[in-house]
């Protein structure tokens, strides 16, 4: 079941879920002169701690913040990534190893 301001709740569990749009929107509301973090979070119906934890967040990691459920951040894609490239070029190695191998028995 989906509520108004991106809020998502499952009939099985309590604990809601916000989107990336929400939680930007809510961090630039915070950031607003003349606002407080409390009274942002009070009107948007989510904890005072949340805010500060998705200010802090957004601070910490930027454009990266907020990646979702299932998404990494942009280290985490990049080390994913370089992983996958090492494992190639060592398979690529291991290839050409077994293959010199070969050559060289032959030409004996």
């Amino acid at each position: 079941m989906i509520l108004s301001g991106g809020v998502q709740m499952s009939t099985k569990e309590e604990r809601r879920k916000y989107d990336r749009e929400f939680k930007l929107e809510a961090v630039r509301l915070s950031h607003e002169p003349g606002r407080s973090v409390s009274g942002v979070a009070r009107n948007l119906g989510i904890s005072a701690n949340v805010l500060h934890r998705w200010r802090g967040q957004l601070a910490d990691s930027g454009k990266g913040a907020f990646p979702g459920k299932g998404h990494m951040t942009l280290e985490q894609e990049e080390l994913r990534r370089l992983r996958r490239e090492l494992a190639d070029v060592t398979e690529e190695r291991n290839i050409l190893k077994k293959a010199l191998a070969v050559f060289s028995r032959r030409r004996d």
